[in-house]
């Protein structure tokens, strides 16, 4: 890792970290439109790796792939801040799948299966898949979810720079459980599809695999999933949960 004058051997660090790169831009793709290039994300995550380099002389006892893996992936966030990646169809999408799951659920005491939402919306369970798939790259909580206002920012865009993340005041104590437990409260298949997402960091093609199901199918099946959660999150931001 070190050269002989004791500094570290940046050439080789790329060529070892480069595949690390490939690995996280091609787990962010899961969730993003087909509008964004997996080789931009990878370009902006090469930039993100050689910072990383460049500034691992000055953290002495950081373990070098943590804090690279930390850059190249805020160096991909920040490209997709400055995109305004997810087009506003797909926020519309979702906001019709949140509307249907949050009447269900307090009509039937418990989450709706996908037909039953499907029929909600008025339409065929081939046209609700598609919506779902549309809807792909929605995150987990958005300023506009506290405002009437479908054109406001992204939550992440607003969260760079040094003032207070909001998505870290929003998650803090109580909150937090609540998405504990309604992680807990998901659908088997879709809670298994969030563990090996989320905690394996399988891409949507090898929980696929994994569920002995199609790429596009764990699309869709993310996307509900993010639904349900974006549902009882609001339901806790609304009435105040103490």
């Amino acid at each position: 890792m070190y050269t002989s004058a004791g500094t570290i051997d940046k050439q080789q660090q790329i060529v070892e970290f480069t595949p690390l790169v490939k690995r996280l831009a091609y787990h962010m793709m899961a969730r993003l439109p087909g509008s964004v290039e997996a080789d931009d994300l990878i370009q902006v995550g090469m930039i993100g790796l050689m910072e990383a380099l460049n500034r691992y002389e000055e953290i002495p006892g950081a373990q070098f792939e943590t804090y690279a893996q930390q850059r190249i992936r805020g160096a991909m966030l920040d490209e997709l801040r400055q995109l305004d990646w997810l087009p506003r169809g797909a926020r519309r999408a979702m906001r019709q799948i949140e509307g249907a799951i949050h009447v269900l659920q307090q009509r039937l005491g418990r989450s709706p299966s996908e037909r039953q939402i499907a029929e909600e919306l008025g339409v065929s369970i081939e046209s609700y898949q598609q919506m779902l798939f549309e809807a792909r790259g929605t995150q987990l909580i958005h300023y506009e979810d506290f405002s009437d206002n479908e054109d406001d920012d992204f939550l992440e865009r607003n969260c760079a720079g040094n003032t207070a993340d909001p998505l870290a005041a929003l998650l803090d104590g109580d909150l937090r459980q609540v998405l504990i437990n309604a992680i807990e409260a998901l659908p088997e298949r879709e809670k298994t599809l969030m563990g090996l997402y989320y905690e394996q960091e399988l891409n949507f093609k090898e929980i696929g695999a994994v569920l002995g199901v199609s790429e596009s199918r764990i699309c869709q099946i993310h996307s509900q999933a993010v639904a349900r959660l974006r549902v009882r999150l609001k339901e806790c931001a609304w009435t105040s949960i103490a």
